[in-house]
């Protein structure tokens, strides 16, 4: 037997690579929705998050030979064509409008037009869940960094959420020093929570439940991978 594939997007990687791609991560594009509460069969209660998740189109399909990798790259969620350039109205010809597309080389490579779904996922899988966190606007370093603020008592007055000394000319020259923790802007950037639970999945209105909280407030686009 060929130490390589022999058909398909993955022809020229080692069987071991290709083996590998298919068996690998699980991944789906969704909407972060309300939070909940599940019981498990012993009565142990989960907070748990709903992400709506509609099934998701392959729009290409990469290859070894022309792109030299194989990857698929997939839409997902819907919008306005008047939204959407003239380019990628006709990248999407036929299949959508699409409110976003992700790529990712991981999982069995499907062809253009194929669907993927919650389906991929079943309870008990443990994924990772990457989202934009909320923003949070210029915060002090009690609310970013949870520093306990000043004393509240012999004659302190307004500076009981103060950062306090960021250090002098020994440190650093006169400058302040790299990395010190200060007063700025918070949250709005991707953040990723690992090793979540699936709880439940339902096909049929494209939900899954997963345990704990994820980035993001509802609506915020959410990448899952199993």
């Amino acid at each position: 037997m060929s130490p390589y594939g022999t058909t398909g997007p993955d022809s020229l990687i080692p069987r071991w690579c290709a083996d590998f791609l298919h068996m690998a991560t699980k991944f789906i594009i969704g909407t972060k929705g309300r939070m909940t509460q599940v019981f498990s069969e012993n009565g142990e209660a989960h907070a748990a998050t709903v992400i709506d998740a509609a099934p998701m189109t392959v729009t290409q399909v990469k290859t070894i030979e022309k792109d030299g990798y194989a990857a698929m790259q997939l839409g997902a969620g819907e919008r306005k064509a008047k939204n959407i350039a003239k380019p990628q109205l006709g990248h999407f010809k036929d299949l959508g409008n699409f409110r976003v597309t992700r790529e990712t080389r991981e999982g069995e490579i499907k062809e253009k037009g194929s669907k993927i779904d919650v389906s991929v996922f079943a309870p008990g899988d443990v994924v990772a869940v990457s989202a934009i966190s909320k923003g949070k606007g210029f915060q002090g370093v009690v609310k970013r960094h949870g520093f306990h603020g000043g004393p509240r008592s012999h004659g302190q007055k307004n500076k009981e959420r103060a950062p306090g000394s960021i250090g002098g000319a020994g440190r650093a020259g006169g400058r302040v020093s790299k990395g010190m923790r200060m007063g700025g802007r918070m949250g709005g950037v991707r953040v990723t929570v690992r090793n979540l639970r699936v709880l439940q999945v339902d096909a049929t209105s494209n939900t899954i439940v997963i345990s704990g909280a994820v980035p993001g407030k509802p609506g915020t686009l959410v990448e899952v991978r199993g």
